[in-house]
């Protein structure tokens, strides 16, 4: 006989499974990778209601958040447990949701908000141009042009209004403004410029740190410098808006700031910026490109996500140490420094050969 008997009632339940093997692991793994825009779909979702801006005075029942956003109870609460398993809310043992640091950032009321940043990051113009991301693959340009007909730029100039662009990627690139000045030193008195500068964040958090700069917000048109935040300063006569191409020319300075704009381009139109910026630069200046610097094999970094994401609506890249050195040879300029910031971004500097 053996020695197995049918469980009696009230006998305890084995609900530990057997162990998965190696492959059977590495299955789940790569199918909660394969999920991932699940996620990112919920965090877009739970932005576009507005639910962190309802649990800034404390926790609520979704219930509650239903009928302070409008939104579907059942549905709001599928969304919130699933965010909340990796920290983007939190549910508590009475069932209510509260913020979680990472939430917080999702108000619209407070400083430093990535709310902003979130929507543009996750709007069909990223979102459909990432889903046919094997076509850049397999031909090289960028997929946004194959959905959208026209380029990334061009879309937003031509067919939707810039302040949706530019409001996002203005809230991302707030949030590392600070850290970005901490690492950088500016001669004194010196003249800086924030080429393709959009509304003027990072200039402003420079002129904030040193009250000998003088600084000029360089963008392509008046549609763009309109909305500068450069009146938060509280002192006009240190700035000016200058309205340029900056693959035509630059105006004369001792700084120049680049920030994610050298990622945007291929190399021979990085090159023509960065010759335009050397033709320009007083004696003694320099150029600083505050981009990601991609880290080699398999270390993790963020960059090496936005040279996808830029894979597949733009031109350019995403660059190595060394592949910044050859394009700043090119330019006639010498690579100086690279420092990490804490964030995706690094100091790239570069002086005149």
């Amino acid at each position: 006989m053996g020695s197995h008997r049918r469980r009696a009632e009230g006998d305890p339940v084995d609900s530990k499974p057997a162990r998965l093997s190696d492959t059977e692991q590495a299955g789940i793994r790569l199918f909660e990778e394969t999920l991932g825009y699940v996620y990112s779909a919920a965090l877009r979702a739970a932005a576009a209601v507005g639910v962190a801006d309802h649990l800034a005075s404390g926790p609520k029942t979704v219930v509650e958040l239903a009928q302070a956003t409008g939104a579907h109870a059942d549905n709001l609460n599928r969304v919130l447990r699933a965010l909340a398993m990796r920290g983007v809310f939190h549910e508590d043992d009475r069932g209510r949701f509260e913020l979680t640091p990472e939430a917080e950032l999702l108000r619209s009321d407070v400083p430093g908000s990535l709310r902003s940043a979130v929507l543009t990051f996750t709007d069909k113009t990223f979102w459909n141009s990432h889903g046919e991301l094997a076509h850049s693959v397999e031909h090289g340009d960028a997929s946004f042009d194959k959905v959208f007909g026209t380029t990334f730029f061009d879309y937003f100039r031509d067919v939707e209004s810039p302040e949706t662009f530019y409001s996002g990627m203005q809230s991302k690139s707030d949030s590392e403004n600070a850290s970005i000045i901490r690492n950088l030193t500016f001669p004194a008195g010196a003249t800086v410029v924030d080429v393709g500068g959009g509304y003027g964040g990072l200039l402003l958090e420079a002129l904030r740190a040193d009250d000998s700069l003088y600084g000029l917000l360089m963008d392509l048109g008046d549609h763009v410098v309109a909305g500068h935040r450069l009146g938060e300063l509280g002192d006009d006569d240190r700035w000016e808006l200058v309205t340029g191409d900056f693959f035509e020319e630059c105006p004369p300075a001792d700084v120049y700031l680049l920030k994610h704009i050298i990622h945007d381009w291929n190399d021979e139109q990085c090159v023509r910026i960065l010759r335009n910026c050397r033709r320009a630069m007083r004696p003694g200046g320099r150029i600083v490109v505050l981009d990601t610097v991609i880290p080699p094999r398999n270390e993790p970094h963020l960059g090496k996500l936005f040279d996808i994401m830029v894979m597949s609506i733009l031109p350019g890249r995403e660059r190595t140490e060394e592949e910044f050195r050859a394009l700043f040879d090119k330019a006639g300029l010498e690579l100086t420094r690279v420092l990490d910031t804490g964030f995706a971004v690094s100091v790239v500097e570069a002086v005149a050969r």
